[in-house]
C-alpha cells in the first residue's frame, strides 16, 4: 500500500465511514466483509482471498463490493482490524521501578505485565496465523493495532527508558512473538486447526532424531541436548525462554536508568 492509498484506508479503519459510492440501497457492512474475508484466511489462507471471492461469499458482485471498499490492500486492513483480538487489558498499578520493574526476577510491575502482552499478542497469532503475513511493511494500522502498541508502551511508562528505548523494546518483543508464530504457522499449515502433530520443538527433534542416528558422533553436542530434552523435557518453551531473555536485559536497562541494580 502506497501513500497515495493510505487516505481510503484511514477512512476506513478510523472513519467517520464513508457512504458507499451510488448505487443500489445499501446492503453491506464494512464489519460483514471483513468478516467473509477473514472467514477465507482463516480456511486456506490469506493468497486465498481475493475481492472476486469476497464477494461471492457475500452474494453480490465484485462491483458491489467495490462500492464500500476500493481494493484488495484496504481488504486486508479491515480483516486485520477485524481479526486482531482487544488489546489485553494491564493493571497501572505499581507502574515502573517501584512495581518490581528493575529486578531481573519478580513477578509484578512493567515485568509481569509485558509478559501478559506477549502472551495476548501470540495467542492472537495462534488464531489466526495469516496475521503474520498481513501485518508486515509499512501500512495503515487500525485501532486495535495501534492499542497493542499502547500498551506496551505505558507497561514502559516511568521505568526510566527514552522514547526510543521503549519503542525498540516494543519491536524486540513483537519480533520475538512473530519468530515463534511462524514457526507455528509452519508446522500447521498455515490456516486454523492445520495438523500440527507437536509444536516446533517436537518436529524439529524427531527429524534430527533421524539425521543423529547416523551421523550422531558428527555432532556431540546436539546429541548430548537431544538426550537431555529426552530425559528432562522442555521443548516448545521457546516463547516463555525468550521472554524471560528479554525482560532481564530490559531489566538491567531499567535498574541502570534507576542507577541501582538489576539482581
Amino acid at each position: 500500500m502506497t501513500s497515495e492509498q493510505w487516505g481510503a484506508a484511514l477512512q476506513l479503519l478510523w472513519g467517520p465511514p464513508a457512504k458507499p459510492a451510488r448505487g443500489p440501497k445499501r446492503g453491506l457492512t464494512l464489519e460483514g466483509i471483513a468478516g467473509a474475508g477473514v472467514g477465507i484466511a482463516d480456511a486456506e489462507g490469506l493468497s486465498a482471498v481475493s475481492m472476486q471471492r469476497v464477494a461471492g461469499e457475500l452474494a453480490v458482485t465484485k462491483m458491489a463490493l467495490y462500492r464500500y471498499v476500493p481494493g484488495k490492500a484496504e481488504l486486508v486492513a479491515l480483516m486485520v482490524e477485524a481479526a486482531m483480538p482487544e488489546p489485553v487489558a494491564l493493571g497501572v498499578e505499581g507502574a515502573g521501578i517501584a512495581g518490581g520493574g528493575g529486578a531481573a526476577g519478580g513477578g509484578g510491575g512493567w515485568r509481569e505485565r509485558l509478559g501478559v502482552w506477549v502472551r495476548g499478542l501470540h495467542a492472537g497469532f495462534r488464531q489466526h496465523p495469516w496475521l503474520l503475513e498481513a501485518t508486515v511493511g509499512v501500512r495503515v494500522m487500525g485501532p486495535r493495532e495501534v492499542g497493542w502498541m499502547e500498551r506496551a508502551l505505558a507497561a514502559l511508562d516511568g521505568c526510566g527508558l527514552s522514547g526510543a528505548e521503549a519503542m525498540d523494546a516494543v519491536v524486540l518483543l513483537t519480533g520475538h512473538v512473530r519468530g515463534i508464530a511462524e514457526q507455528e504457522r509452519a508446522t500447521s499449515g498455515g490456516v486454523v486447526g492445520g495438523a500440527v502433530g507437536g509444536g516446533p520443538d517436537a518436529q524439529l527433534g524427531v527429524m534430527l532424531g533421524e539425521v543423529m542416528r547416523v551421523h550422531g558422533t558428527d555432532f556431540p553436542a546436539l546429541g548430548a541436548a537431544l538426550a537431555s530434552v529426552a530425559e528432562h523435557g522442555g521443548q516448545d518453551q521457546a516463547l516463555e525462554f525468550g521472554l524471560e531473555r528479554i525482560l532481564d536485559g530490559l531489566g538491567l536497562l531499567v535498574a541502570q536508568r534507576a542507577g541501582g541494580s538489576a539482581g
